[in-house]
């Protein structure tokens, strides 16, 4: 079926990408950019009407995955957690925390690690109260149940998945 006779228009953001077999996953590729420019949009203004108006999102990223469940973590964890290969963008981002005093570090052997510092704690909570207050509000009144947005989550962990093996690929052509 051509898009003429088709009464569902495809939705991309690079035609040429889905021309022939498995272009649904075209529409699957522009959902997840304007998904992701959306929740990197959302992560600094909730973290801006929280009280901190400097952080990137990576930067947002890192500090969450800090303070997660309050146990110290090192580089490369918090690498493998948020499944950002280039430890460099990382790192750039614990320095630019522990320079505002955002996060503490601590050396053991070879290994530092880090922890959210009382101001970051702080910081992240009042993120959460700014993320109840403006998005989970708004995110009730979705017809979604909770077991239908795990089951979301899931499928977009399987589909990064995916897109890693498809890079491991493409790096040994």
């Amino acid at each position: 079926m051509n898009d003429e006779t088709n009464p569902k228009r495809r939705i991309v953001s690079s035609r040429h990408l889905a021309e022939g077999e498995g272009w649904e996953a075209s529409e699957v590729e522009y959902g997840m950019i304007i998904a992701f420019n959306a929740f990197s949009r959302w992560m600094t203004r909730c973290m801006s009407a929280a009280g901190n108006t400097d952080l990137t999102p990576i930067e947002i990223l890192v500090l969450h995955n800090t303070n997660h469940r309050g146990r110290d973590k090192r580089l490369t964890d918090i690498c493998f957690l948020l499944n950002i290969e280039d430890t460099h963008v990382v790192n750039y981002a614990l320095r630019k925390l522990m320079k505002m005093e955002l996060l503490r570090s601590e050396k053991r052997g070879k290994e530092v690690f880090y922890r959210t510092s009382d101001r970051g704690a702080a910081l992240c909570e009042a993120y959460r109260d700014v993320r109840e207050r403006c998005f989970l509000d708004g995110l009730s009144r979705l017809d979604m149940t909770g077991e239908e947005m795990r089951e979301m989550a899931a499928n977009l962990r399987t589909l990064s998945g995916q897109y890693d093996q498809a890079s491991r690929a493409a790096t040994s052509l």
